[in-house]
């Protein structure tokens, strides 16, 4: 069996929300991307959000 890697979201605020999207969610959690590190994963669905300013442009 197959695991599908996690989700990765590029945002453009350091506080976000994940509520796991769509009928198999989890209960909604607000995240703080430290700007020292610039990501954050979701603790229920290992989603992992990047802030805009830590994305390499190459």
């Amino acid at each position: 069996m197959t695991t599908e890697a996690p989700e990765t979201v590029i945002v453009d605020k350091y506080r976000i929300s994940c509520d796991g999207g769509g009928a198999n969610g989890h209960p909604k959690v607000w995240l703080q991307i430290p700007s020292e590190q610039g990501w954050v994963e979701c603790p229920y669905c290992d989603t992992k959000f990047i802030h805009s300013d830590y994305v390499k442009n190459d």
